[in-house]
Parts: C-alpha cells; sequence; structure tokens
C-alpha cells in the first residue's frame, strides 16, 4: 500500500504564520499533513517558518514560500 508524504507541522510555528500553508497543503489528497505541540527546533521556530517533510527540514519566510519549497522538496525526493 502506497502512504502520502508525511508533512509536519510544529502548533507554535504555525501561530507565526505557517498556518496558511498548512491549509494549503490539507486540501491536497495525496499529503498527510500532521499538527504536533513541538517538534524540538525552537531556535529555527522563532525566527522561520518550516515543516518538516518526510523528515527534512524545510524552511521559508512566508507562507507562499513554504509551500513551494515543500512541493519542490517532494519532487526532488520521491
Amino acid at each position: 500500500m502506497w502512504m502520502n508524504p508525511l508533512i509536519e507541522f510544529c502548533i507554535n510555528n504555525l501561530a507565526s504564520g505557517a498556518q496558511e500553508a498548512r491549509e494549503i497543503l490539507e486540501k491536497d489528497p495525496d499529503l498527510d499533513v500532521i499538527e504536533y505541540g513541538c517538534l524540538s527546533n525552537c531556535g529555527l521556530c522563532s525566527q522561520s517558518l518550516y515543516a518538516i517533510v518526510e523528515g527534512d527540514r524545510v524552511i521559508a519566510d512566508t507562507p507562499k514560500e513554504l509551500v513551494d519549497k515543500i512541493y519542490e522538496h517532494l519532487e526532488e525526493t520521491l
């Protein structure tokens, strides 16, 4: 059985602006989007938007850039 790529968000980073990216990604039926209380990347989390994509950190300055970088990362790795 094929599993969808996993995109993980920290709840604190969502509050910092990543929520918009999460909402866009959740509309994609080919992705599994999960939110956690903390992903233990606090230094990164306080400075930029990020998500964990299949175990790799993807970092961006804006929600749109984060979505674009996540899809680019998936194309490169899958």
